[in-house]
């Protein structure tokens, strides 16, 4: 791929986590300090980038934008680019939220709704599904129904929903094709990655979008920045050529990458974090964490995503990669199979 690319997301100093916000560290030591980025600002930098001719990108990924004011400035600037460069690939990561909460304000929603017809592609979260569809996810009908509505309402051609729980949702394990469904192992807790592009000549029916899913066992622990670095990874390997090599269609193939290189990163982290001292790698315990907070912040050094020594991961091809790929498979009868 040749261009630029423009990401707008956070910057923290000590981390990897790829300025919306200036802070020390990530929010999941539990304190940090610094400052998010006004809108003002936002526009300022938008402002003088075009004006030195440096707003060229080919390629847009928008990620943790904290409030409404910057989310508008940052809509404004995807609404230009968009106009100036209609074949522009945008993959919008709504951040707003996981396991039940915003952490977020709130009137970044309805914000977020209005910049979906602008993107190419959007990595939500099962939360942030929910959220954005007003749908809580508790059955085939209401899934389908959260999907329709945002290739049809919002016009949203490629939604690759980064994360599932399977704990949990019984009903979602057992309409998985037999070729993806876990183990039947009570002792291992899995994750549902879907992509759901609309595609006439992929679709069961004009109506309907093209599916594809894989699963990938949940490890123990809470890591941050994984749905940054798997954001990043769909943009960077997302070829909107339909007649690029490959058994698979543009947004299936890239979520595979992606979906394969996070879980490579995640385990090389969790494998370091597991040989550092007892003092390092206690479990989370909010009543003790909320008594001596470096408790928390020991556990979370250890937990920083090991970019830079997964590098090898990163840059590998689907030909070269050290790990097996977790190739997507299409999921036929999703917009028909009943239980």
């Amino acid at each position: 791929m040749q261009g630029r690319i423009l990401s707008i997301q956070s910057h923290v100093a000590f981390g990897y986590l790829v300025n919306t916000v200036n802070f020390s560290n990530h929010s999941g030591y539990g304190r940090s300090g610094g400052s998010k980025t006004s809108a003002t600002e936002l526009n300022s930098i938008f402002d003088a980038l075009e004006r030195n001719e440096l707003l060229s990108p080919v390629r847009l990924l928008t990620g943790y934008i904290p409030n409404a004011e910057a989310l508008t400035a940052v809509k404004q600037l995807a609404e230009k680019l968009r106009k100036e460069k209609p074949g522009l690939v945008y993959l919008l990561d709504p951040v707003m939220g996981d396991a039940g909460r915003l952490y977020v304000a709130a009137d970044v929603v309805p914000v977020y709704r209005s910049m979906l017809p602008l993107s190419t592609i959007i990595t939500p979260n099962w939360f942030e599904v929910e959220t954005l569809t007003s749908t809580t996810l508790t059955s085939p009908a209401s899934l389908r129904h959260a999907l329709t509505k945002l290739h049809k309402e919002y016009r949203v051609s490629n939604v690759a929903i980064s994360s599932i729980p399977l704990t949990g949702r019984p009903w979602l394990a057992a309409l998985l094709p037999g070729s993806i469904q876990p183990p039947d192992d009570r002792d291992e807790e899995w994750l549902l990655c879907i992509a759901s592009s609309v595609d006439e000549s992929e679709s069961e029916s004009p109506d309907t979008s093209a599916v594809y899913a894989q699963c990938v066992p949940l490890l123990p622990g809470y890591f941050s920045g994984v749905g940054d670095l798997f954001s990043a990874l769909v943009l960077a390997h997302y070829d909107p050529d339909p007649d690029s090599p490959g058994p698979l269609p543009p947004l299936p193939a890239a979520v595979s990458q992606a979906l394969t290189k996070t879980h490579a990163v995640l385990c090389r982290t969790s494998e370091y974090a597991a040989q550092l001292p007892e003092a390092e790698r206690l479990p989370t315990d909010d009543e003790r964490d909320a008594v001596d907070p470096m408790r928390k912040v020991r556990r979370m050094r250890g937990r920083e995503l090991r970019l830079v020594q997964s590098i090898d991961i990163i840059r590998s091809d689907s030909t070269e990669t050290t790990t097996k790929i977790r190739q997507l498979e299409r999921w036929d009868g999703f917009w028909t199979t009943n239980l």
